[in-house]
C-alpha cells in the first residue's frame, strides 16, 4: 500500500521510469506512445485538475532538485489541439510548475495517442498518487479523487491493459508475471478495488464518495475542519438547492454542525419539510429546546434544616402548613409583584 510501502524517492522515480517507459505494457494504438522533448509552453494542465499544487518547503525541494537535476520522470501528456500543437498534461504537474520557476524552458514527455477520456482520468487520478500520500491530502481532495476514479473505471469493461498498468504505476512492489493475464482487477466491486488501492476501508471509501456530493462551499467547510467527515456524509444528502442555503446561514451567523444536526437536516429533507424556517431551528437547538416546566421541580428539604425549626414528634402535616404560612409571609414582606402558586390557590379556592 501508497502509505506502508514508502519507498525513497529515487527508487520510487526509478520504478515509475521503468514503467512508463515498458514496451510490454501499451496504452491505446499498439507502440503509438512517443518519448520526446517539448516547449514547456505547449502544456496545458489537464481540465479541471483535482489535485493541488505543492506549496511551501515541497515545492521548493522540488524547485531545487530541479535545478540540480532537470526533470528525471517524463511528464504523461496527451494531444491536447492539433492545430497549436499543445498537449495536454495527465501526469507531472508539480514537476512541469517547478520547472517553470526553476526556469528551464524544455521537459521530457511520454505522450500517449488514443486514450479516451475515461483512460486520461485514470492516469492523472493514479499517477498523482504514486508520488504523495493518501493521508497528505485534503478531504476534499481524497474525495473527488474517489469519485473519478470510481466514475472512470466503471466504465473501463474489457480496457483491462490502462487497469493493470496503473496498478503496476501504483504498487511496484507487487509486480507479476503473469499480471496482464490476471483478471481478478475486474471482478471486485468497484468500491472495494478502490478501497484495496488506497488502503481504505470500504465504509470510508463510501464515505468519501459520499463527501463528494457536496457544493464546493461545504467541502471547504469539512478541508477547514468546521465540518467532520461523518456529519458532512449526512448533508451530502441534501439538494443543491437546500445545501445552498444551509451554506448562507452559515455564513451569516456561528452556527455548529454536529452529527446529530447533521441527521436531523438530512431526515426533514429527505421527508420534504426542510424549510429555511426549519433549517435555522435544527441549527440553532430550538428545534431540541425542551418546553420549561409549568411548576417547579420537586423539592426535598434536608433534615439538619428543618430539625432546627421543629421537634421530634411534630407530624409531616403539621411541618407542611407552617412552611407553607412562612412562604408566604416571606414574599409578602418582601414586596414579590408576581402572584404565587399559593397565593393564586387560595384566591380561588
Amino acid at each position: 500500500m501508497l502509505d506502508t510501502k514508502r519507498r525513497s524517492k529515487d527508487e520510487m522515480e526509478r520504478s515509475v521510469m521503468a514503467i512508463l517507459l515498458d514496451d510490454e505494457v501499451k496504452i491505446g494504438k499498439p507502440n503509438s506512445d512517443v518519448r520526446k522533448t517539448l516547449d514547456i509552453d505547449l502544456l496545458v494542465p489537464y481540465a479541471d485538475h483535482p489535485f493541488k499544487l505543492y506549496e511551501g518547503e515541497r515545492l521548493d525541494d522540488m524547485v531545487r532538485s530541479v535545478k540540480e537535476l532537470g526533470v528525471i520522470v517524463p511528464i504523461i501528456v496527451r494531444p491536447y489541439n492539433e492545430d497549436e500543437e499543445t498537449y495536454e498534461i495527465l501526469s507531472g504537474h508539480n514537476r512541469v510548475n517547478a520547472a517553470k520557476i526553476a526556469g528551464l524552458t524544455e521537459v521530457p514527455v511520454i505522450i500517449k495517442n488514443g486514450l479516451t477520456d475515461d483512460d486520461a482520468e485514470l492516469i492523472v487520478t493514479e499517477t498523482n498518487l504514486v508520488q504523495r500520500s493518501f493521508a497528505d491530502l485534503t478531504h476534499s481532495q481524497r474525495a473527488i479523487a474517489l469519485k473519478r476514479h470510481m466514475d472512470a473505471i466503471s466504465k473501463q469493461g474489457k480496457r483491462n491493459d490502462l487497469l493493470i498498468e496503473i496498478e503496476r504505476l501504483s504498487n511496484p512492489d507487487e509486480i507479476k508475471e503473469n499480471a496482464t493475464c490476471d483478471p481478478l482487477e475486474h471482478k471486485l466491486k468497484s468500491r472495494e478495488q478502490a478501497a484495496k488501492t488506497y488502503d481504505l476501508s470500504p465504509s470510508n471509501v463510501a464515505r468519501y464518495l459520499r463527501v463528494a456530493e457536496l457544493i464546493n462551499p461545504l467541502i471547504n467547510r469539512v478541508d477547514a475542519d468546521e465540518i467532520a467527515i461523518r456529519a458532512a456524509v449526512s448533508l451530502s444528502y441534501l439538494s443543491p438547492d437546500e445545501q445552498t442555503g444551509l451554506n448562507r446561514l452559515l455564513d451569516e451567523a456561528s452556527y455548529k454542525i454536529d452529527m446529530k444536526k447533521a441527521e436531523a437536516l438530512r431526515c426533514y429533507s429527505e421527508s420534504k419539510k426542510l424549510t429555511n424556517e426549519k433549517m435555522i431551528q435544527i441549527l440553532s437547538g430550538e428545534l431540541d429546546k425542551k418546553p420549561k416546566p409549568k411548576s417547579p421541580p420537586p423539592l426535598k428539604i434536608k433534615h439538619k434544616i428543618y430539625s432546627k425549626y421543629f421537634s421530634a414528634d411534630t407530624k409531616q402535616s403539621e411541618m407542611e402548613v407552617i412552611i407553607d404560612q412562612a412562604l408566604a409571609e416571606y414574599f409578602a414582606n418582601h414586596g414579590n409583584k408576581e402572584e404565587s402558586p399559593a397565593d393564586e390557590e387560595r384566591r380561588t379556592a
